[in-house]
């Protein structure tokens, strides 16, 4: 062994889907009975693991970017640190690239591989390793007995229900990275639910790659209606939460599982990526303008108060100046409550790349911003009605900028990617992180709602 330092400083780029991956390698780390213990200083840390993003250029650079800041703490007089891992995504993506370019970087693990991290780095620190790169098509998807530790709040947690991806969108290179779809069992999902609560959880976030296939490769009645109507059974979870539903798989019955129940949050992160015919099709997208909207209509027609949140995509190749209207368009006939914008970029190993004609970086800049101060003004037009509402929320803790404010979340706020609830008057009420109290709107702005607990709240 090169040192005795088994301090692991660990750092997890991208979504909350990448962030589940880490916590299992946290859990694996934890469980070990090698000695792995952990630090929030990497210059106090043996081991840095980066578990990276690759989905789009910004994502990939950011990657870059904290790989080689990291790597300055194997140099002598500024860290401790022997062993520097790659994991995730960009790993899987680049191996013999990050061999050839970061000749700093000890092991890199593709993203059906981390669960071998323990083994991995014991071996690499005993030398007896031949290789750096451990990359093959993923198969691995962990399940309620795999070691993981929660590194949200203590209250909030994700629920990866299923890996991988068959979808082959024209623009993604998911499924490259992630493989097939695989999903988990309902049985297994409702027991790490359970365990989940048991441990504090009042809120979990159903996430994966595509949620509208869960169960398809499973056998009856591993299915999304029944996994939903599960959950809602697990004592102690009070919020249920769920994203990256497509519309063109959402049915009935699904959407009255959600009407119906006391649990699942009135919320729906249901990706479109544009309105336009000739541009989803050309995305590979098995759906139309009309069919999203009809959608849409379904979901308010038997959720009126549902919140939904969605991503699109300007500057696509091919997009015409009819195509981004019908996409503009699109967004003022939908009236998302939360909207992702992405500039397109073009990504090796995708089909998009070498489609023509290619949207010049000035005019996809244009229909980015163009797009943001649609939803801006929707927002604040949406925000209005929020205006002497009572709102459940989630208590989070107090504002950053002062202790005299709380934060929190009601059903309509995803963590960390929507808007907040500042609670600026508690009233007579003592409340912990974690609570689930009575707001009064009081104040709106295009993101944030601000009011103070309700004297009637308990």
């Amino acid at each position: 062994m090169k040192t005795n330092n088994r301090n692991v400083y660990f750092t997890s780029l991208g979504c909350s889907k990448n962030l589940v991956d880490s916590q299992v390698m946290l859990g694996q780390l934890g469980e070990s009975s090698l000695g792995f213990g952990s630090t929030t200083k990497p210059e106090e840390a043996g081991v840095i693991i980066i578990n990276t993003c690759s989905f789009v250029e910004a994502a990939k650079q950011e990657s870059i970017d904290v790989i080689l800041e990291l790597a300055d703490y194997k140099k002598e007089n500024v860290g401790q640190c022997h062993i520097l891992v790659v994991a995730g995504c960009m790993s899987q993506r680049y191996p013999k690239e990050l061999e050839e370019l970061l000749p700093e970087v000890d092991l890199i693990i593709g993203t059906g591989e981390y669960h071998r991290i323990v083994e991995l780095l014991d071996k690499s620190e005993h030398e007896e390793l031949e290789q750096k790169s451990f990359v093959d098509t993923p198969k691995y998807i962990h399940d309620e007995n795999t070691p993981l530790v929660n590194t949200s709040p203590g209250h909030t947690a994700w629920l990866k229900v299923s890996e991988g991806c068959d979808r082959h969108c024209t623009f993604c290179i998911i499924p490259t990275i992630r493989g097939a779809l695989r999903s988990r069992q309902v049985d297994s999902l409702v027991r790490e639910s359970e365990r989940l609560a048991q441990s504090g959880v009042r809120e979990i976030n159903l996430i994966s790659q595509d949620l509208s296939s869960y169960g398809k490769d499973l056998a009856s009645p591993n299915d999304l209606h029944h996994l939903l109507t599960a959950l809602e059974q697990v004592d102690g979870i009070d919020w249920i939460r769920l994203f990256y539903l497509y519309p063109d798989d959402l049915t009935d019955q699904v959407i009255e599982v959600i009407a119906n129940s006391n649990k699942i949050c009135p919320y729906l992160d249901m990706p479109v990526q544009h309105f336009s015919d000739s541009i989803l099709k050309r995305m590979n997208r098995q759906i139309t303008g009309d069919m999203i909207h009809s959608k849409i209509s379904r979901l308010r027609q038997m959720i009126p108060n549902i919140v939904l949140r969605t991503s699109l995509i300007v500057g696509f190749p091919g997009e015409s100046e009819d195509d981004f209207k019908k996409l503009l368009e699109g967004v003022e006939q939908a009236r998302f409550n939360h909207l992702g914008v992405f500039r397109y970029s073009d990504e090796e190993g995708t089909p998009a790349f070498s489609l023509e004609p290619k949207v010049s970086a000035e005019v996809i800049e244009q229909r980015y911003q163009t797009i943001y101060l649609k939803q801006q003004e929707i927002l604040q037009e949406i925000n209005q009605k929020y205006l002497g509402k009572r709102l459940p929320v989630l208590v989070e803790g107090h504002h950053p900028e002062s202790e005299l404010l709380v934060i929190g979340r009601h059903p309509g706020q995803a963590p960390e990617i929507d808007g907040q609830v500042i609670i600026n008057d508690l009233g007579e009420r003592q409340i912990e992180v974690g609570d689930i109290v009575s707001v009064v709107i009081s104040e709106v702005s295009s993101y944030d709602l601000v009011g103070g607990v309700s004297p009637s709240a308990e």
